[in-house]
């Protein structure tokens, strides 16, 4: 099909880096505006070293042409971010400044067929995604601090996983594995999930082999890289929460050697939650609906009202208070981080004096102490 080049600057106005806090293989990402509609878009673009020397593109740029397909394809599940453009940039820099793009939409085919083309003459991929806040990011919000790591609440990281069980549901039944879990693909505010990242995912050829080994494997990278650090504030590789490599072999082989997990460090879990990450980590549960079955009946223990299951009418009261507690406690810790924004505001006012400038200083020393002892990440 044809298409026409125009500046980018037309099309986008592009901001700062947004991906620092967990730098990606394939892309770097950049706030950016939309200035056709004026909708905030992470724009992600496809790394400079990425173009090959002989016109011909390598796989992380196809890798761009797959997740934009798979993108449509769960766009209907609301743990999916959203694709709002995709096409091609000119701009040499690893920040795309200046130069011409190709804007394609979300039509993925005609993405598709450019590739070559495009490639051939070093444009590199780009897609234009909803953004998510950086402070929602799991792996953000947990890594290791001065008063040491960090975990969810089980009532919290129960629902997280019934989420996510529902997005894995609807992606096996469209023949789609996940596979790249890690905390820097998610984000969470104590109610929601999203889910980032599908570069590293793959749509099946039919099979029922290759399909029932690879629907197992992607419930094991559930349990192994997802779960077992929400629920423990700790890595399965043994050590403290890191970003995790993502070329694609490194993402088929991260948590190849992982068949057990140390619960040691967490013993107030769960017994039936350790029991559920272990079945997990040991290649025991065959599909989703098995994960869920084990869930459920973990959840059921915590107050969780669920068909099938007989919770006890104390639990469910329970349940509900502490519902209400991390509400309360979230809304508390959003309450101080905007405080802590008034103050660095007056702080850096010109002209102040020493002693309210010592005064400041105080309050947010004492306002950071707080927020690094918090309950909830």
């Amino acid at each position: 099909m044809g298409v026409s080049d125009t500046a980018l600057d037309k099309l986008y106005g592009i901001g700062n880096y947004i991906d620092t806090f967990a730098l990606g293989h394939y892309a770097r990402v950049l706030e950016a505006d939309s200035l056709q509609d004026g909708r905030p878009v992470a724009f992600k673009v496809m790394r400079p070293e990425h173009l090959s020397g002989d016109g011909m593109p390598q796989w992380e740029a196809r890798a761009f042409i797959n997740e934009a397909d798979l993108l449509l394809r769960l766009a209907h599940n609301p743990v999916t971010v959203r694709l709002y453009d995709c096409g091609y940039v000119s701009a040499p820099g690893e920040r795309p400044e200046g130069g011409d793009i190709i804007s394609l939409g979300t039509n993925v085919l005609a993405f598709r067929e450019n590739l070559y083309p495009y490639i051939a003459r070093n444009w590199r991929p780009y897609l234009a995604l909803e953004p998510l806040p950086r402070h929602r990011n799991l792996f953000y919000q947990m890594k290791p601090n001065a008063n040491g790591r960090r975990r969810l609440p089980t009532e919290e990281g129960i629902d997280l996983a019934m989420q996510f069980a529902g997005f894995l549901r609807d992606a096996h039944d469209q023949r789609v594995v996940y596979l790249d879990h890690k905390l820097e693909h998610v984000y969470w505010d104590g109610r929601t999930l999203r889910v980032i990242d599908l570069n590293s995912s793959r749509l099946l050829e039919t099979g029922t082999h290759t399909l029932d080994q690879s629907w197992r494997q992607d419930i094991h990278n559930l349990c192994v890289g997802i779960l077992y650090p929400v629920f423990t504030g700790l890595s399965p590789l043994k050590g403290a929460l890191m970003p995790q490599p993502a070329a694609q072999d490194e993402v088929e082989q991260r948590y190849a050697d992982v068949d057990h997990l140390d619960f040691g460090v967490e013993p107030t879990l769960s017994a039936s939650l350790q029991d559920l990450l272990q079945r997990g980590a040991r290649h025991d549960l065959p599909d989703v609906r098995a994960f869920v079955t084990g869930l459920e009946r973990a959840a059921g223990r915590l107050g969780w009202d669920l068909p099938g299951l007989h919770t006890l009418p104390a639990l469910r009261e329970a349940r509900q208070y502490m519902r209400n507690g991390l509400a309360q406690l979230r809304q508390g810790q959003e309450a101080i981080r905007t405080a802590r924004e008034s103050l660095l505001e007056a702080v850096i006012l010109d002209d102040i004096n020493e002693d309210m400038e010592a005064e400041l200083r105080r309050l947010l020393t004492q306002i950071n102490e707080a927020l690094n002892c918090r309950v909830i990440p």
